[in-house]
């Protein structure tokens, strides 16, 4: 029996939740025991004499963890000896690595491998499972690191950091949302009180003072806590494959008969999705799981969609994120290299009540220990 055609679509969503209710319980019994063993000493907590500032969120993927680790290295490689630590999420190695010039996505996971082609001259970046492990190695191999950003550590609770800036998404608010898998929480909403500053993130530009009220007031947080409003902030087309000369430099000259396929493997791709809908009605969208990594089975369904397409001049146009997996992918057919296009993205802080991350970034890093 097909329920989809006898049942509509909020009571197909109200038996789906009935059944998922009992394990997202579990899950929440889960998540308090072992919040409550660390809270009680019972779980060790490490701190360390550099300090160390976690960027993390409460919810499954997609709230920008990587462009805002990025902007704190733009804003403060220059101030301090920045590592980065990572988990190397979706990496084909285990333990602790370093990163060099010769390695790949698959040896320390996508996310990283970005960070490292752009400021891998600039900081130290390692991943490893295991964080106390990456922090002491990390210190051991470079002992002039004087700040260490550790990438998604608002779980890792082993370690203990000097700063945890929590990431919350604008279009997904916790206080909205429900534990795993019920909804997209890791943890309960009321963790955010444990954090010392909170981003929301992915706003809107005409985002207005009752949105930033209301946001405040669901968020309930303490008058010690700092609260931050970005956006994202797209740049003009980058060839994925170095080309003598890229057809496309700008959205704003795609023409009415060219045509887009755009091609993702994030957690949230329909903000990149809107943004091309800016400058054409032509395109065709084709979503992988997030980190996925592309097979030549991928690429075969791939290129007969856009071989499809109706278009005098055709496209990919993928994220950053992906573009780093497909250039050090084999099966991408060298024929197709200047058709292949990625939309840099950026953070950009919205100011409010004289607020300025960095700089408030830059003195809870600095403030004593108790």
């Amino acid at each position: 029996m097909d329920l989809s055609k006898i049942l509509n679509k909020d009571q197909r969503k109200s038996i789906m939740n009935a059944l998922l209710t009992p394990f997202s319980w579990g899950y929440g019994a889960g998540v308090w025991l072992r919040n409550s063993a660390f809270n009680m000493g019972l779980l060790p907590q490490e701190e360390f004499d550099v300090p160390v500032v976690s960027v993390g969120n409460i919810t499954v993927g997609g709230t920008g963890k990587t462009p805002h680790v990025e902007y704190i290295i733009e804003k403060l490689y220059n101030r301090y000896h920045v590592a980065v630590l990572s988990r190397g999420y979706k990496r084909k190695t285990k333990g602790f690595i370093l990163a060099s010039n010769n390695m790949t996505p698959r040896d320390i996971g996508d996310e990283p491998y970005q960070i490292y082609r752009k400021y891998g001259g600039l900081i130290t970046l390692a991943v490893c499972e295991k964080r106390r492990k990456g922090i002491r190695e990390l210190l051991r191999i470079d002992p002039d690191i004087n700040l260490i950003l550790l990438d998604d550590g608002f779980q890792h609770r082993y370690v203990k950091p000097k700063v945890n800036v929590v990431l919350v998404d604008f279009n997904r608010p916790p206080y909205e949302d429900k534990l795993m898998p019920l909804g997209t929480l890791r943890e309960p909403g009321e963790r955010l009180l444990r954090c010392d500053m909170v981003v929301v993130t992915k706003c809107p530009s005409d985002l207005t003072a009752m949105d930033i009220r209301m946001m405040k007031k669901n968020l309930d947080l303490f008058p010690s806590q700092q609260l931050y409003f970005s956006n994202i902030r797209y740049a003009d087309p980058v060839p994925v494959y170095p080309v003598q000369s890229p057809q496309l430099t700008s959205l704003q000259w795609l023409r009415e008969d060219d045509a887009i396929l755009c091609l993702t493997g994030i957690a949230t791709p329909k903000p990149l999705v809107r943004y091309l809908r800016q400058f054409s009605t032509n395109i065709k969208v084709m979503h992988f799981d997030d980190h996925h990594f592309f097979t030549r089975r991928d690429f075969t369904d791939i290129f007969k969609v856009f071989n499809e397409l109706e278009g005098k001049r055709k496209f990919i146009i993928t994220t950053e994120k992906d573009a780093v997996r497909i250039l050090n992918n084999p099966y991408y057919p060298p024929t197709m290299r200047n058709s292949i296009y990625y939309i840099p993205m950026k953070v950009g802080f919205l100011e409010m009540e004289g607020s300025n991350f960095i700089d408030d970034l830059v003195a809870k890093i600095n403030e004593p220990e108790e």
